[in-house]
């Protein structure tokens, strides 16, 4: 199979590599209007632009929090604004050796004919969009993939045109200069337990290399966003040890060592049960090729958004906040994380909205 070599590859390979450098994550800062008005609802926060941008410059702008991040997924309306000073995000990022990254994504429409399974929409104009973002200064895209656990579901058909999905997007991308995050998110909605949840993983993101590599996509130039293999949401949980086993088992099964990293995402985890999780892959000992790190929106901000309330004199405390869980998030790409004994408020609470739409 010949894969992508055009201008881009080694840049391409480079920042992929760069952006899974152990110690470092991607903070997903990239809530569409919609999801952003959800958090500020719970905080009591109006949904307008000013608010949206005051958070996401208490959050690029935390002292020391930049040195645990390798990238941050911006929503496109971020992509272009600037601090209250006027310097704009994007060079506040650079100078704090962050990639920016943009979601290009158009989100879920439902696949006629399946019990409420979805495919992703956006590649109508995608390498317009993509080329107009390099040009801004992203260097990587996010798209997500969403597939649901239920007594026949995913069906074939959802795996294979959400696999398929996700390698055009990828293969644009990489034509137009952006390392592109293939994120096919299984739903922990349900009572299911973690050996169907491993089952599917496995089949999942099989279909996702397959199609990936017919695709010609550069793999080395790619990262992968999965979920943690874990029991569903309605299920007895399981220790963090099994989790970190059952999890690194279905990527060995599945995924080739040419991608340099797995960046997770949360999945509604608590902000403290995410980073254990992390903590225990790191841990574990057996064959891991890639590097195992985050890319966590939810489980980053969620007691930072607690402390800040949308008040201006509550941002040293939220900054705070976030710097402690950008901490904890990077030793447990290093394993080396011990668990927190005194918790922020919001850092040890379920962040699970069942169907999460994002």
């Amino acid at each position: 199979m010949s894969c992508y070599k055009g201008k881009y590859a080694d840049e391409l390979i480079a920042n992929a590599a760069y952006i899974g450098t152990p110690g470092k994550g991607i903070l997903a800062a990239d809530e569409s209007t919609g999801t952003i008005g959800k958090r500020f609802e719970s905080i009591n926060v109006e949904n307008v632009e000013s608010n949206r941008r005051a958070l996401r410059e208490l959050l690029f702008t935390t002292p020391g929090a930049l040195q645990h991040l390798s990238g941050v997924i911006l929503f496109e309306e971020t992509l272009y604004q600037k601090t209250a000073a006027g310097k704009p995000f994007v060079d506040v990022m650079k100078e704090g050796g962050v990639l920016p990254g943009i979601k290009v994504d158009k989100g879920t429409v439902e696949l006629a004919g399946t019990n409420g399974e979805t495919t992703t929409q956006g590649l109508d104009g995608l390498a317009q969009r993509c080329q107009q973002y390099y040009k801004a200064g992203a260097r990587f895209a996010k798209w997500r993939a969403v597939l649901k656990i239920g007594p026949n579901e995913p069906s074939q058909l959802a795996i294979n045109e959400n696999a398929n999905g996700l390698a055009r997007y990828a293969i644009i991308c990489q034509e137009n200069g952006l390392v592109p995050i293939v994120e096919p998110e299984i739903l922990v909605d349900g009572s299911h337990d973690i050996d169907r949840c491993a089952d599917v993983t496995e089949r999942v993101l099989a279909a996702c290399y397959k199609a990936l590599n017919d695709h010609h996509v550069l793999l080395e130039g790619t990262l992968l966003k999965p979920n943690m293999v874990t029991p569903g949401s309605d299920a007895k949980k399981v220790a963090p040890e099994v989790i970190a086993e059952y999890t690194v088992r279905a990527l060995q099964r599945t995924m080739p060592p040419a991608v340099p990293a797995v960046v997770f995402l949360s999945g509604g985890q608590s902000e403290e049960e995410a980073s254990v999780n992390l903590n225990a892959m790191n841990k574990l000992k057996a064959k891991k090729p890639w590097t195992l790190t985050f890319s966590f929106g939810r489980a980053l901000q969620q007691s930072t958004l607690k402390a800040w309330a949308g008040k201006e004199e509550n941002v040293g405390k939220a900054q705070a906040a976030f710097l402690t869980r950008c901490k904890a998030n990077s030793e447990a790409t290093l394993g080396t994380y011990k668990g927190s004994s005194s918790l922020s408020e919001g850092a040890s609470e379920s962040l699970h909205v069942k169907d999460y739409k994002y």
